[in-house]
């Protein structure tokens, strides 16, 4: 099997459809009286995933691209306003078609983890920042990797080392990281209840006795930095290279995903599109994974 777009997009709706047969609740609500939507859920979906492929963080222009070059994969492609509602209304059907492919994987139960947040800037304008429907969500904030203050959310990600998001959320830019990450755990304790030992990859930022006494509670061992002051810690001779994994796995959500240009104005706006690349970035994984690909978080054969 040839590893382009076509192929990726013709498994992505072949795996969709198939689920949504077997799991039709899965599907966004609808009356049961109606017209039945010309676009199904499944090419929602594989639709979704292309647009975050190829760059396109403009909808209008992606339709119009995708009426010029893709009818042969999608015979009927609706108006943007239509897009743009049920792509939002179909952000939790895009999370569960993601956490399917993730499970599918044979990197999904890798014993160590990486967790870190990304800004997602939101507003550059003080009248955005007054008006936008994102107000009392979105925050101002300090980004210490690139020293610039922005206004927006943060995206916090727990991945395995080959980049295969394992949970993630959105949070205004002043959050802790380190309770957002316990929430997480929280909200998800399937994740480690088959996963004894699992060992979390963190910077500096991921501190504190009570706070690493929890993880160590629910069988994690954190691994991050030795702060100024701190006797050495247990594995930082490791840490500087495994560290640059986390960076990485950001640097394709913002260089190649195009993650700050989502162009979301209202929560489900941002929240969809945010979905839209993290489902192409791990629908990517697990076709590579599926296809016997060495490199499993390369982007390079599906993104033109």
């Amino acid at each position: 099997m040839t590893n382009n777009l076509d192929t990726l997009a013709t498994a992505l709706y072949a795996t969709t459809d198939d689920l949504l047969k077997e799991r039709p609740d899965l599907a966004p609500w609808r009356p049961a009286v109606g017209i039945a939507p010309q676009l199904t859920d499944a090419e929602l979906v594989t639709l979704a995933m292309m647009q975050a492929m190829l760059g396109f963080t403009s909808e209008a222009r992606w339709l119009r691209h995708a009426r010029a070059h893709l009818r042969h994969l999608f015979p009927y492609l609706p108006q943007q306003p239509g897009y743009n509602k049920r792509l939002r209304k179909a952000a939790d059907l895009l999370r569960r078609i993601t956490r399917m492919l993730a499970t599918s994987t044979s990197v999904w139960n890798d014993d160590v983890w990486t967790v870190d947040s990304t800004p997602v800037e939101c507003g550059r304008s003080r009248e955005t920042v007054k008006r936008s429907d994102l107000a009392g969500w979105a925050q101002y904030g300090y980004c210490a990797s690139h020293s610039r203050f922005f206004w927006g959310l943060r995206l916090h990600l727990v991945c395995t080392l080959q980049g295969l998001p394992v949970a993630f959320a959105l949070t205004g830019a002043k959050a802790d990281g380190r309770e957002t990450l316990l929430d997480l755990l929280a909200a998800e304790p399937d994740l480690l209840a088959a996963r004894p030992g699992q060992t979390l990859i963190g910077d500096k930022h991921y501190f504190g006795r009570t706070f690493e006494q929890e993880l160590a509670r629910q069988g994690i061992q954190l691994l991050r930095p030795t702060r100024k002051g701190e006797r050495q810690r247990p594995g930082g001779t490791l840490f500087k290279p495994l560290r640059q994994v986390i960076e990485s796995v950001n640097e394709t959500f913002k260089g190649q995903l195009d993650l700050e240009q989502h162009r979301g104005r209202t929560p489900g706006g941002v929240i969809a599109r945010v979905m839209q690349r993290i489902l192409a970035l791990t629908a990517v994984i697990w076709h590579n994974d599926h296809t016997g690909r060495a490199t499993l978080r390369s982007l390079t054969s599906y993104d033109h």
